[in-house]
This record gives C-alpha cells, structure tokens and sequence, in this order.
C-alpha cells in the first residue's frame, strides 16, 4: 500500500480548512484517514500558528516509506526550520477621489440661450412651410 500524508479538506465554502493526515494514495482527497497527523488554518493571520504537527508520527511514517505530498513538504520543512517569513503589510487606506465640480454658468445666460434656441427652432419650421406651400401654388397656376 502506497501511504501519502497530504491534505484533506475540510470546513465549507470561503473559509478553508485542513486536516494533515496519513492515507492511501488511491483513497480520494477526503477519504478515510489512516492516521490524522495535525492540521492546516490558512486564514489564521499569525503565520507560525496556522500549522499544528506530531512531528513524531510525521517522522515514523516518513521513516516507513510515506511520501508527502508537495504542500505537505512545504509545510513540514517550515514547522522544522521554524522559517515562516513576515507577512506583507496590507497597502495604505486613501480617501476616495471627489467628483470634479462642474463649472458654475450663469442662469441668465442660460435662460437667454433657450430663448435663442426656441427662436431659431420656430423661423425653421416657418421657412420649412413657405417652400412647401410656394410649391402649391406654382402647381396650381400651371
């Protein structure tokens, strides 16, 4: 039988948690154990605490032929060297940029610009009648 200490997935959906066990490489990711060596918290935010090992019972099954795998070995070696490295300070806090203030216009120039664009729309449709009804005209005396 060919024994693996990987990693066996628990706790749910976002919030990942893991059991470091010894098992059958053939038995799925989350099957039975043969042995449970320790546990896995990646959202722990205290790097040297989120591994707990027998390293005991990682060393037997190690000196019996188990072969961990590569995340496993990862974290035996940093349990082992007491390495875990200092986690990266999150980026600074800005505060969120203010809209750009439209430029004030004067409301009576506005007020005379309506004025203007109403004037303008009322001679176009008096000069789009004139043509048509010239057009009449020319037809009935014909």
């Amino acid at each position: 039988m060919a024994v693996r200490i990987r990693m066996k997935k628990m706790g749910r959906k976002h919030r990942p948690f893991f059991r470091i066990c010894a098992m059958d490489s053939r038995k799925p990711r989350d099957g039975r154990a043969i042995e449970e060596l320790g546990h896995y918290d990646p959202m722990v935010r205290d790097k040297s605490q989120r591994v707990k090992l027998n390293l005991e019972r990682i060393e037997y099954w190690l000196s019996v032929g188990a072969t961990p795998s590569d995340k496993v070995a990862v974290l035996i070696k940093k349990v082992k060297a007491n390495k875990w490295g200092v986690a990266a300070a999150p980026p600074p806090l800005t505060p969120p940029k203010a809209p750009p203030e439209p430029e004030p216009e004067a409301p009576a120039e506005d007020a005379e610009a309506a004025t203007e664009e109403g004037a303008t729309a009322e001679t176009a449709t008096e000069s789009a009648k004139k043509p048509a009804e010239e057009t009449k005209t020319e037809g009935g005396k014909s």
